[in-house]
């Protein structure tokens, strides 16, 4: 979709996605190597009572799914910003993720393109939000 087929309180929902601790792992075993999310025993005596998912391997997840709903298509030419990032519930291995987007923001610049700001926000299948973070991106008009 281009800039100009979005309106501001547009809302979309992805498929959902479930998350294994082998996934879990993998992802902290390379971009974030912390207890949390690597040593079970040590997990399990912390905090969450377990093995956790990286913030950042749930906002990789949120964003994964949002592209793939393929509302920005061809149309999307890059990422601009992302803002009020917050990881708000802890994300457990077999819990199910789907988004909720919403737009919240579009402008048009010069060249034919505009910028468009959807709210991500991630939910368990308990439907409990455990993510949200406002993302914009350069798309054509």
């Amino acid at each position: 979709m281009k800039l100009d087929e979005f309106t501001i309180g547009d809302v979309f929902e992805t498929k959902p996605y479930n998350l294994t601790k082998e996934d879990i792992m993998r992802f902290a075993g390379e971009f974030d190597p912390q207890y949390m999310h690597l040593d079970e025993e040590k997990a399990n005596q912390g905090r969450f009572n377990g093995i956790i998912a990286s913030g950042i391997h749930t906002l990789a997840i949120s964003f994964k799914l949002w592209v793939e709903d393929g509302k920005y298509g061809e149309d999307v030419i890059a990422g601009t910003r992302m803002n009020n990032i917050r990881f708000i519930k802890p994300v457990y291995p077999n819990d199910e993720l789907h988004i909720i987007v919403k737009v919240i923001d579009k402008k048009a610049t010069k060249n034919e393109t505009g910028i468009l700001t959807v709210l991500l926000s991630t939910f368990n299948d308990k439907e409990e939000k455990v993510f949200e973070g406002e993302l914009s991106a350069l798309i054509k008009r």
